[in-house]
C-alpha cells in the first residue's frame, strides 16, 4: 500500500492505493491523514479508473507547421529544438519575449523548479499559472491585508465555529470532505449556525440556517455594510484594534451603508439581511470561508478584503474557530503561491517589486540575473501572444484553450505564436492541438514530490506506478531545458533536492529587521531522501495558528483594514446581452475533464453540459427545457442542453466549466466568459458575463451506446460520455434523414451488408431504433426520435455488461424500454455507489423512508462521500409533496 494525495481540489485528501491482483489499485482515504481522516468524495474515489495509458502522451512529438502532422522525436531532439529557439528569441527580442504558463496540478517540485529559472535565470517574471483564474484575488487581498499570503483558519476551526458563512461556494459539490465535515460539526452541536451566500441556490444550501441569494457583484456592498453595522452597535475589540492593525476609519469612511440600502442594492429580504448581521454580532466564534464566487470578479480582491475587515474589526482572527478562510481551488494552488508561481511574486512569500527581496532570491539562488518588475498575467499573456510581443509560449499541465475567459482569443494567439510547447500527460487536448512540441510527462499515481493544500498543510504525492513510455517529471524536463540553456543551477538529482532547497529559501533571511514572514519550513530544509520519502503531512506554520501572535507581516507588524469602494460589475447586462452568466464546477467532474471524463463512474450524474435558467427567463427566450439552446456574448458563443434547476433567479444563467471540443461539439463556456480582470489581482470575471440565451433549432434528437467510434462530423451537436467497456454520444441534428437505416449504418461504420443489424423506423414520427450484434452481444445502438424524451440509457447501459443478449433483450431493444419491471435504475444520483434516481424513489414509497440516513441504510446512496445526500433531501421533499397532492 503507497500513501499519496488526491489529484483534485485543495482539500488535500490523503489517498492509500493498494495494488491488485488484476494490476489495477483499489484507492482508499487514508485514515491517518489530518485533512480527511479516511474519508473520500467520489472523484477521489474514482481515481482508479483514471490511470490507464489510453490517449495517453508517452513519446515527445513535434509538429510540421506545413501539413500539421506530428512525430515521433527523441528526447534530446526535442530539447535541442525548443532550447535552441529559446535561446535566439531572447537573443533577438530579450527575456519577456518567452514565457511559461503552468498550472496547480504541478508539483511543488515542478513550480519551484519553473519559477526558478524563469524569473532567476532566464530574467523575466513571464510565468503565470492557471491559479490566477482562482485564487489570485484572495492572494491579493491577503497581501494587502496581512502583508503576506496566509490563510489563517485550519480545518479543524470548522469543530470549534459558533457560526460558518458560506461565501460564493458550493461547498457540497466542490469541497465535499469540508462539506462533511462542517455536516458532522452541525449535528454534533445543532446551535452552530451555517449562513450560505450564493445567487444561488445549490446543494450546499440544504445545510443552511440561512440562504442570502444575493445579486451577483454585490458582495462589497454587503460586508461593507456588515462593516458599518459591526461598528454601530460597539461589536468591536477597540484593544486589537489599536494595537495589531491601522487603516479602520478610511475603510469606514467608505462603508457607509445602512442596511435597508444593503438590501435595496443587493436584492435580499432586510429581515434576513439583520438576522445575517445580528448573528455575525453576537457569535465571536465566526468564520467565513469563500471561494470561486468570491475571487472570480472584477471587484475580487475588495470582496476579498470587504470580508477581512469585518473580522479585524472584532478581532476575530488568528484564534480557534474563526477567521476569513480562502478554500483552495486546486490540489497545490497553495504550494504554488509557495514558490512564487504568479507572475506577481517572488519565491517564498517574497515580492518581485522590492529591491530587498529580489535581492534575497538572488543572492540565495547565486543565478545570473533577477526579474525586476511583475511579469504578464494569464490574460494580458495571451493577448501579448497574440500582439507578438511574447514570441514563444510553453505550457505546462493546463488547458488554456477552454480554461481562460475569451477562449477564441486564446486559440487565436497558439496560433500566431512562434514557437508553443506543451507539456502534458494526455495527446489530446484543445491547446495540444495548437503544440509546436508535445513533451510526455508524469500523470498522478506516477510523480513523486508534495503538495500544499488549503488549511498549509504539506502532504507527499508518492509515485505506485511505473513512468510509462519516455514520460518525465515535469521538474526534470525544466531542469534538462535549463542545463542546455546553459543555465547550472539545475543538476538536481531527485525532487527531494528540490524541495530542501525550497524549505531553505523560506527561512533565508526570514528574521526580525530582515525579511519576516509567516511562511517558514526551513525546519524541513535538512532532509533525507529517506526522511523526504517519509514526510508526514505537516502544516506550517510549526508553532500553531497564524498570526495568533497579533503580530503580521507587513513592516509595521500591523494588519490594513483595506477601503473596498463598492463598485459594479463592468459590463452590465442590457437590451443585446440581458442576461448575466455564472459559471463553475459540477459535482462529479473536474476543470476540462481530462482526468474525470475517463471514469465512468462519474459520468453518470451530469453526461452533458447545460444551461440553468429560471423557467420565465427560458419562456422570454423562447426556449424550453430539456431542448438545446445557444448562449452567445460579446465575445463567443457556445451550445447546450436548457434545465430549470430550480436554484437560479431571474436574470441569470449557470454553465459549468468542464466540457471541451474533445467532449462536446460546442460546448465550451470559456468562449463566452467576459475577459475583463481585477485590476489588482488579474483575476478574471467568471461570474458576470452578459449574454443572450436563444434556441438552437434541431430536426431530430438522438443517442448512440457504442464500443467503436461513429463519425460525427455531419452532426449539428453531440456531446462524449464514458461508460463501461463503450461510449455514449448523445446527439441532435438538422438534417433531414430520409433513409434512417442507410444513414445509422454509414454513422456507425457498419459496412457489411450481412451484420446481424435489428431496427425499427416509424417515419411519420421520427423515431428510429436500431442495434448492431456480433457474437450475440451488443456492439453499438443508436436511437432517433424528433423529440428529446428518449428512452433511459442506465438500462440500455447495462445490456453491455452481458455476454450475449437473448430474445427478451432484443425485443426490449427494438421496443425501446425494459421488458421487466423496475429493470431502469433512473438517472445516477449516488455516483459512488451507482444509485438511480428510480431506485431512490422507488424505497422511498415502499419503505416510507423520510430522512437521507433511511435511504442510506436502504440503499446505499450518500453512504460514502456524501455529496448527494442534499440531492437526496430533494427528492424526499418531492415524493413527500406528491404523496400528500
Amino acid at each position: 500500500m503507497i500513501k499519496t494525495t488526491c489529484a483534485y481540489c485543495g482539500v488535500g485528501c490523503g489517498v492509500t492505493a493498494t495494488p491488485r491482483l488484476d494490476g489495477g489499485f483499489d484507492i482508499a482515504g487514508d485514515t491517518a491523514h489530518p485533512a480527511n481522516q479516511g474519508r473520500l468524495c467520489v472523484k477521489g474515489s474514482a481515481l482508479g479508473e483514471t490511470i490507464g495509458l489510453e490517449g495517453r502522451l508517452l513519446h515527445p512529438m513535434m509538429r510540421d507547421r506545413e501539413d500539421g502532422s506530428l512525430r515521433r522525436v527523441a528526447w534530446g531532439e526535442a530539447l535541442d529544438h525548443v532550447a535552441g529557439r529559446w535561446r535566439s528569441i531572447i537573443d533577438e527580442h530579450g527575456p519577456d519575449a518567452v514565457a511559461f504558463y503552468v498550472s496547480g496540478q504541478l508539483l511543488t517540485e515542478d513550480y519551484y523548479v519553473a519559477n526558478k529559472l524563469m524569473k532567476g535565470y532566464i530574467g523575466s517574471a513571464n510565468i503565470d499559472t492557471n491559479s490566477r483564474l482562482c485564487m489570485s484575488s484572495a492572494v491579493a487581498g491577503h497581501q494587502r491585508a496581512f502583508g503576506e499570503d496566509v490563510v489563517p483558519v485550519n480545518y479543524d476551526d470548522i469543530d470549534h465555529a459558533d457560526m460558518v458563512v458560506l461565501v460564493g461556494s458550493n461547498l457540497s459539490w466542490c469541497h465535499p470532505i469540508l462539506f462533511q465535515r462542517l455536516a458532522r460539526a452541525k449535528e454534533a452541536r445543532p446551535g452552530m449556525k451555517i449562513v450560505v451566500i450564493d445567487p444561488r441556490r445549490t446543494a450546499t444550501c440544504e445545510l443552511a440556517d440561512l440562504h442570502l441569494p444575493i445579486k451577483p457583484g454585490t458582495d462589497v456592498w454587503l460586508f461593507n455594510g456588515l462593516l458599518c453595522y459591526l461598528s454601530r452597535i460597539g461589536a468591536v475589540d477597540p484593544a486589537f484594534v489599536a494595537a495589531h492593525t491601522s487603516g479602520l476609519e478610511e475603510a469606514l469612511a467608505a462603508a457607509t451603508l445602512g442596511p435597508e440600502e444593503v438590501a435595496r442594492v443587493c436584492r435580499l429580504n432586510l429581515q434576513e439581511l439583520i438576522e445575517f448581521y445580528e448573528a455575525f454580532a453576537a457569535n465571536a466564534k465566526v468564520i467565513t470561508a469563500f471561494s470561486m464566487g468570491v475571487n472570480q470578479s472584477s471587484a475580487g480582491t475588495d470582496k476579498v478584503n470587504s470580508i477581512i475587515n469585518c473580522h479585524l474589526i472584532g478581532g476575530r482572527i488568528g484564534k480557534q474557530g474563526m477567521g476569513p478562510f480562502s478554500i483552495t481551488g486546486q490540489p497545490n494552488a497553495m504550494g504554488g503561491r509557495e514558490v512564487g508561481g504568479l507572475a506577481n511574486m517572488l519565491a517564498a512569500h517574497l515580492n518581485i517589486d522590492k529591491a530587498a527581496h529580489r535581492d534575497a532570491v538572488q543572492t540565495f539562488w547565486e543565478s545570473p540575473r533577477m526579474a525586476s518588475r511583475p511579469g504578464l498575467k494569464a490574460v494580458d499573456l495571451f493577448e501579448a501572444i497574440e500582439d507578438g510581443r511574447v514570441k514563444a509560449v510553453w505550457v505546462i499541465a493546463t488547458n488554456p484553450v477552454v480554461s481562460l475567459p475569451n477562449a477564441d482569443q486564446v486559440r487565436r494567439a497558439l496560433e500566431r505564436c512562434d514557437l508553443v510547447v506543451v507539456s502534458d500527460v494526455v495527446r489530446d487536448t484543445d491547446t495540444n492541438a495548437y503544440a509546436d512540441v508535445l513533451l510526455p510527462a508524469l500523470a498522478w499515481g506516477e510523480k513523486d514530490g508534495t503538495v500544499t493544500n488549503s488549511e498549509r498543510r504539506i502532504s507527499r504525492q508518492r509515485a505506485f506506478l511505473p513512468a510509462p513510455g519516455e514520460a518525465r517529471a515535469d521538474w526534470l524536463i525544466l531542469s534538462q531545458f535549463a542545463l542546455r540553456m546553459g543555465y547550472d543551477g539545475f543538476c538536481y538529482a531527485s525532487a527531494a533536492e528540490i524541495f530542501t532547497e525550497h524549505a531553505r529559501l523560506s527561512a533565508w533571511r526570514n528574521n526580525p529587521g530582515e525579511l519576516p514572514r509567516a511562511f517558514d519550513i526551513g525546519a524541513l530544509g535538512m532532509l533525507g531522501e529517506s526522511a523526504y520519502d517519509a514526510l508526514q503531512p505537516t502544516q506550517w506554520p510549526l508553532t500553531g495558528h497564524p498570526f495568533a501572535d497579533g503580530c503580521y507581516s507587513h513592516a509595521d507588524g500591523r494588519a490594513r483594514f483595506v477601503a473596498t469602494v463598492p463598485r459594479a460589475p463592468v459590463n452590465l447586462p442590457d437590451g443585446e446581452y440581458p442576461i448575466t452568466l455564472n459559471t463553475g464546477r459540477v459535482r462529479d467532474h473536474w476543470h476540462t475533464m481530462t482526468r474525470t471524463g475517463r471514469a465512468p463512474k462519474l459520468a453518470g450524474h451530469i453526461p452533458e453540459s447545460f444551461i440553468d435558467m429560471h423557467p420565465q427567463d427560458a419562456l422570454l427566450c423562447g426556449v424550453k427545457e430539456g431542448e438545446l439552446a445557444r448562449v452567445s456574448s460579446h465575445w463567443g458563443s457556445m451550445i447546450a442542453r436548457v434545465q430549470h434547476g430550480g436554484g437560479i433567479a431571474r436574470g441569470s444563467v449557470f454553465v459549468p466549466i468542464h466540457w471541451n471540443n474533445q467532449t462536446a461539439s460546442d460546448a465550451r463556456i470559456g468562449a463566452v466568459v467576459n475577459p475583463v480582470v481585477d485590476p489588482v489581482s488579474g483575476e478574471p470575471e467568471f461570474k458576470h458575463t452578459p449574454v443572450m440565451v436563444d434556441r438552437f433549432p434541431i430536426k431530430w434528437h438522438g443517442f448512440i451506446l457504442s464500443r467503436d467510434v461513429p463519425q460525427l462530423d455531419e452532426l449539428a451537436y453531440w456531446t462524449k460520455v464514458q461508460g463501461k467497456d463503450f461510449m455514449r454520444y448523445e446527439l441532435a441534428g438538422r438534417n433531414t434523414i430520409d433513409d434512417f437505416g442507410t444513414w445509422a449504418r454509414r454513422l456507425l461504420g457498419i459496412q457489411d451488408d450481412e451484420a446481424d443489424w435489428l431496427e425499427y423506423a416509424d417515419s411519420s414520427s421520427g423515431v428510429f431504433r436500431a442495434v448492431h450484434v456480433i457474437d450475440d452481444r451488443i456492439a453499438q445502438c443508436i436511437f432517433i426520435s424528433a423529440r428529446p424524451d428518449l428512452p433511459a440509457r442506465q438500462w440500455l447501459a447495462s445490456l453491455f455488461d452481458k455476454p450475449q443478449l437473448d430474445i427478451a433483450d432484443r425485443a426490449a431493444l427494438l421496443a425501446g424500454r425494459p421488458l421487466a419491471a423496475g429493470a431502469d435504475a433512473g438517472p445516477t444520483v449516488c455516483s459512488c455507489f451507482g444509485v438511480g434516481r428510480n431506485t431512490i424513489c422507488k424505497a422511498i414509497r415502499e419503505q416510507n423512508l423520510t430522512t437521507p440516513a433511511q435511504v442510506t441504510a436502504c440503499v446505499n446512496a450518500g453512504g460514502n462521500c456524501g455529496s448527494c445526500v442534499p440531492e437526496l433531501k430533494k427528492l424526499l421533499n418531492e415524493m413527500l409533496l406528491v404523496e400528500s397532492v
